[in-house]
């Protein structure tokens, strides 16, 4: 993408997104491990798994906030992306469709 596409915002919220993305994977794995470790009669509905989601709910809150904040930051850059011409990809051309062959005014 050209250097004049570039948005210097771009670095940090990607950034953050990265960030936010790697923190909520580790909830996760922590939440599996908590919810396995929930004795066999902590069911969705009781108290103490409930209270266990809760919490896990509540540290994930911020990261989500985050992805809310600057997510759109990928539909700016893929936006740009496709409108920037690079020297990289060819340009379109015209293909007949097959089957047909080109016609030709005289």
């Amino acid at each position: 993408m050209p250097t004049g596409a570039v948005q210097s915002h771009w670095i940090y919220r990607l950034g953050v997104l990265h960030t936010a993305l790697d923190r909520l994977d580790a909830l996760h794995e922590q939440w599996l491990l908590t919810r396995d470790s929930l004795p066999a009669d902590a069911q969705p509905g009781t108290p103490l798994f409930n209270d266990a989601l809760a919490e896990h709910h509540a540290e994930s809150w911020s990261y989500l906030d985050d992805w809310a904040t600057h997510g759109h930051v990928l539909k700016d850059i893929n936006s740009a992306a496709r409108c920037a011409s690079t020297p990289l990809a060819p340009p379109p051309t015209a293909v007949a469709a097959p089957g047909r062959s080109p016609s030709v005014r005289r």
